[in-house]
């Protein structure tokens, strides 16, 4: 544990240091397109966020290769190889892509030639354990099959889910969290070392998007574009492919005495069928709503629009930050909740606590315009938002406090066609001096 947790942090560390210059590179070679439709930020912000992250996988892969308790990863399996090859071809596509915008069955083939090149080194399904049926083995062109088409799923789910500041790297590093644990309990617990590729995979991409998540959160400051949700989509589906079609059930001699009782103990060895799809719930079903959403508007599936959750939770008054945790709170409700079955199948604590937490939720989601209030006490200890709300400053007059206010109103009833956004150029929100405001508080791309 302690060689994995040096391994996350150097990579956390690496990817935090390289994302200040990565963003100046960015504004340098003009990697900022104009802000779209669909878009909600306001200001034109760089891209290419992912360079950062992909070196910091490199960095993380180096290290734990030098680390003498996970050196023994990189000599019995060629998964690291065969994973950084993948991770290479397709941030590579990715990052053309932030800077040109190429066609969408473009980047389809990238995806799918990146997972044909991981499953040609090894990273590939060999079997899967399936329930009253025992370990069924697949045949080279099933496994291919199979695993091709997880990592494109894997991979645009967590693109379709890349709307709001920090939303698509949190929510990663959640599901790298849970699928950590269960990984190193398999390995650990188990003394399987199979499951060991999967563990070190997990923790690089907690430290990839921890170290980057500092520079993305609201308002983010750059963003890491299809080179960064591309990357992370796939390491997360390498590392769910990893336990899944390596790790052999009958090694743990589950599948023994009656039917019941097998069925309980190989849960932990079932689960990966149903962790890898728990984690990117979210994003698995944002992902479907949106081709079913495009396909029925007569729209094509790769169209982008404003109908994604993360949108309908602005439109429904929720804040951009609120929103952001709400989907942080489901990812890890369903990918913690599965974690925590895994290990306790038989207790009802676990179904009553998801069930409490559930509730909490849509609690939540039904009260978009409820802002919390600290206490008097602990007022010093929070934002200004969350403070109470005073009848007046002690000295101020009330003439005063009118005149103070003036100015704002007259700014809010100037004519829409004199509020002109300040473009982002070298002094912009997008450079290294002050942010530009956008007096046009109007949606992108709509009309005066």
């Amino acid at each position: 544990m302690r060689d994995y947790l040096l391994t996350l942090c150097v990579t956390a560390a690496v990817t935090y240091l390289l994302t200040g210059p990565v963003r100046k590179f960015a504004i340098a070679t003009g990697a900022m397109p104009e802000i779209r439709a669909r878009d909600v930020h306001r200001e034109p912000t760089p891209r290419l966020g992912g360079i950062a992250m992909f070196f910091g996988l490199c960095t993380g892969l180096l290290v734990a290769d030098h680390l003498q308790n996970l050196n023994s990863v990189f000599e019995l399996s060629n998964e690291p190889r065969a994973l950084l090859s993948g991770a290479a071809l397709i941030w590579l596509i990715g990052v053309l892509d932030d800077k040109f915008e190429l066609d969408a069955l473009i980047k389809l083939g990238a995806q799918m030639i990146s997972a044909g090149v991981m499953v040609m080194q090894g990273l590939t399904i060999l079997w899967l354990p399936i329930p009253g049926v025992g370990t069924v083995a697949l045949t080279k062109g099933q496994g291919t099959l199979l695993t091709v088409a997880l990592v494109v799923l894997t991979i645009n789910a967590v693109n379709f889910v890349d709307g709001l500041d920090g939303l698509a790297a949190g929510m990663v590093c959640i599901a790298a969290a849970a699928f950590f644990l269960y990984a190193y309990r398999l390995w650990y617990g188990y003394t399987i070392e199979a499951a060991a590729p999967a563990t070190l995979f997990a923790a690089i991409l907690m430290g990839m998007c921890l170290g980057f998540l500092p520079h993305n959160m609201h308002p983010a400051r750059i963003f890491m574009g299809d080179s960064g949700s591309m990357l992370i989509g796939l390491i997360l589906a390498a590392s769910a492919i990893s336990i899944t079609g390596q790790v052999d059930p009958d090694v743990l001699k589950l599948f023994e005495g009656s039917t019941r009782e097998a069925t309980h103990a190989a849960l932990p060895v079932f689960i990966p069928l149903v962790l890898p799809l728990t984690i990117i719930a979210i994003p698995m079903a944002d992902l479907i709503l949106a081709i079913v959403r495009r396909t029925w508007n007569g729209q094509s599936p790769f169209a982008a629009d404003r109908g994604h959750l993360h949108h309908r939770l602005l439109e429904i008054g929720h804040s951009h930050s609120r929103a952001v945790l709400i989907m942080y709170f489901w990812s890890a409700l369903i990918a913690f909740g599965t974690l925590a079955y895994s290990v306790h199948s038989t207790s009802m604590w676990i179904v009553l606590v998801v069930v409490f937490l559930s509730a909490i939720g849509l609690v939540l989601l039904l009260l978009p315009r409820f802002t919390p209030r600290a206490p008097h006490w602990a007022e010093s200890f929070v934002p200004p938002r969350y403070r109470r709300r005073r009848a007046g400053r002690p000295g101020m007059r009330r003439g005063s406090r009118s005149k103070a206010a003036a100015p704002v109103a007259m700014a809010v009833e100037e004519p829409a066609e004199e509020r002109v956004p300040v473009p982002a150029g070298v002094n912009g929100a997008t450079a290294i001096g002050h942010r530009s405001r956008f007096t046009d508080r109007r949606k992108a791309g709509t009309p005066s």
